[in-house]
């Protein structure tokens, strides 16, 4: 799917090493002096799904979430894109409309380049677009692993893992526990692990009765991870 390197799905450091970080220091100013520079205030969306695609964005500072939309309504949260990443880029190269949506978690700085140039600039630059293709394919792989993973999940599970990913990629160490720092709501964890928004509650209270987390308004802080790693083990 367009734009998506997807939770939880770990396994390695390769799926999570954002394009501009795998380019070239010139090739990589090269292709942002192509687009012009963007704002987006928290919550609004950068792209949006089945839109008619018209550019790429490569996200310079802040974090957005990806989601996709099924027919019944159901939200899945695909991905977190943050810094250095590129999104809209299988649209571009396509030319079909957006599968995915892309939607700013907080102040977002991003270069928009139309397609034109963008495809222009890979057309002259045969290693960025290898390295296009190869981030593709960590994605893929990503995606992959992460059903391969959920398959044989209970919620609770999941939940967990879900959890102890996004303390390694997005926490920060506080007094209280890891701090998970990017806010994600009961609704997109629930869209993360496949599962209702009644169930994912359900779920949270009972962690936090355990005192395994504690949680907040748009703050959510890992006490005991020791046990999170049991729950995604044995499910207890």
């Amino acid at each position: 799917m367009d734009d998506s390197a997807h939770l939880p799905g770990d396994g390695g450091l390769n799926d999570r090493v954002p394009f501009l970080a795998r380019l070239e220091n010139a090739e990589a100013t090269a292709l942002r002096n192509l687009g012009r520079e963007l704002t987006f205030a928290p919550r609004a969306p950068l792209i949006q799904q089945h839109e008619p695609s018209t550019h790429i964005l490569l996200i310079l500072t802040g974090w957005t979430k990806v989601t996709a939309s099924a027919a019944s309504g159901y939200q899945a949260l695909l991905a977190l894109r943050g810094p250095g990443d590129i999104v809209g880029e299988s649209a571009a190269v396509t030319g079909r409309p957006r599968s995915a949506t892309v939607t700013a978690l907080e102040p977002v700085r991003a270069v928009a380049i139309d397609h034109r140039g963008f495809q222009d600039f890979l057309a002259r630059s045969p290693a960025v677009s290898l390295t296009l293709l190869g981030l593709s394919a960590d994605r893929t792989r990503a995606a992959d692993r992460r059903q391969l993973e959920f398959a044989s999940m209970s919620v609770r599970e999941r939940l967990a893992t879900l959890l102890l990913d996004l303390a390694r990629t997005h926490g920060r160490r506080t007094d209280s526990g890891v701090e998970i720092s990017v806010p994600l709501t009961k609704q997109e964890l629930a869209g993360a692990v496949l599962a209702s928004r009644e169930m994912v509650q359900r779920q949270l209270k009972e962690l936090r009765d355990r005192g395994v987390v504690s949680t907040g308004r748009r703050a959510l802080v890992i006490v005991r991870p020791d046990v999170l790693r049991r729950i995604g083990r044995t499910g207890t």
